[in-house]
């Protein structure tokens, strides 16, 4: 069953009705071609899902009839923000994709020292306009509980601001030997974790210190150099699987 994510203000549970309004309408009946009877599956975004009945369609709306209630939470409890060194081109929609699908609660764009990658300030609304539209496809695609938050593009000095909100803070770094992610983070009773990840150079010297310096623990995630794509997501789905719902845990 396909799954649409719906604002809550248009669930109403007193008369069991739902509106479906935006772009997910025409994909609704020009694309998937659904007819009135037929089913699918709603999300308000906050980890409540529906089962509806399509009752009427339009070229605005579609509205369904509420017939169950999904007594299934698929977020988990751990909140991991992942700080992301800006990457080229298509990299970028892969990572937003799979991170989207571990679980990841929210993506932060960061310009490091050798993010070789800019948004100028005329194309930064539409580019990440577009980016958001990924990450909405994908967790539609994963039956996610939620959509992922993206946001940036920060400077390396505000990610380490945002990153004071987090419980605890890594940052996978390929000359790191000694500290494996898993065993700096078994045991941990957090709510939230920050993971920094740099972009296809890598991460400066100095950004290491910085990083350091305001308390993030630098962790190897193996002998073996991975590329920015497949760092990110190798670590988020980690700590997913070793602190929150990653791989049936519960």
């Amino acid at each position: 069953m396909d799954r649409f994510f719906v604002d809550k203000n248009n669930i109403n549970l007193e008369e069991n009705t739902c509106i479906i309004e935006g772009e997910d309408v025409k994909h609704i009946t020009k694309v998937l071609r659904y007819r009135e009877g037929e089913k699918l599956e709603i999300c308000d975004g906050e980890d409540n899902e529906y089962i509806g009945e399509i009752k009427s369609m339009s070229k605005e709306e579609v509205c369904l009839d509420i017939i169950d209630k999904r007594d299934i939470k698929r977020e988990s409890k751990l909140r991991v923000r992942v700080y992301q060194g800006m990457p080229k081109g298509p990299k970028m929609e892969y990572i937003l994709q799979k991170l989207t699908e571990v679980g990841t609660d929210e993506i932060i764009l960061v310009d490091t020292k050798r993010s070789v990658a800019k948004v100028d300030g005329k194309k930064e609304d539409k580019k990440l306009e577009r980016w958001e539209r990924i990450i909405y496809e994908a967790a539609k695609q994963s039956k996610r509980g939620k959509i992922p938050t993206l946001k940036g593009v920060l400077s390396f000095k505000e990610a380490l601001e945002d990153m004071k909100r987090n419980d605890y803070n890594i940052c996978p770094y390929e000359d790191e030997r000694n500290i494996p992610l898993v065993k700096e983070i078994r045991g941990l009773d957090i709510e939230s974790i920050g993971i920094f990840i740099g972009p296809e150079g890598g991460i400066a010297d100095e950004e290491i210190d910085a990083l350091k310096e305001n308390g993030a623990k630098v962790v190897t995630l193996g002998p073996r150099i991975l590329r920015t794509e497949t760092a990110s997501t190798v670590a988020s789905a980690l700590v997913q699987y070793e602190l929150g719902d990653l791989g049936g845990k519960i």
